[in-house]
């Protein structure tokens, strides 16, 4: 579940408002390529974030089970076609992750 939106009344920038299923890095780089787009599939993410198969499978898992991203399996001719996207809720959160991550770096000295 995503943390306390600051637009909502929370304080903006507080550590136990960061969403731990987003910070990591891996995760936010999957996470950040799909804002960019609209949908993408295995393949591309594999190359784009560099993430081993067995790996980014896992980090797909999560995103998709806390509804942050859409998964869709497909086949194209014999060959199997996973489809990844980002779903309301996932662009919701890293939002909000964006601005509490901006709260908390904005608060620190040059």
């Amino acid at each position: 579940m995503p943390p306390a939106d600051p637009e909502n009344g929370s304080l903006p920038g507080q550590p136990e408002d960061i969403d731990r299923l987003i910070h990591e890095p891996a995760r936010l780089l999957i996470m950040a390529l799909l804002s960019v787009i609209e949908s993408a599939d295995f393949t591309f993410l594999m190359q784009q974030t560099g993430l081993t198969w067995g790996n980014l499978s896992s980090h797909m898992s999560k995103l998709e089970e806390a509804g942050y991203i859409a998964v869709e399996k497909t086949f194209k001719g014999k060959r199997p076609n996973t489809m990844l996207s980002l779903t309301d809720t996932g662009r919701d959160a890293l939002r909000i992750y964006r601005r509490t991550m901006k709260g908390i770096l904005d608060d620190l000295p040059d």
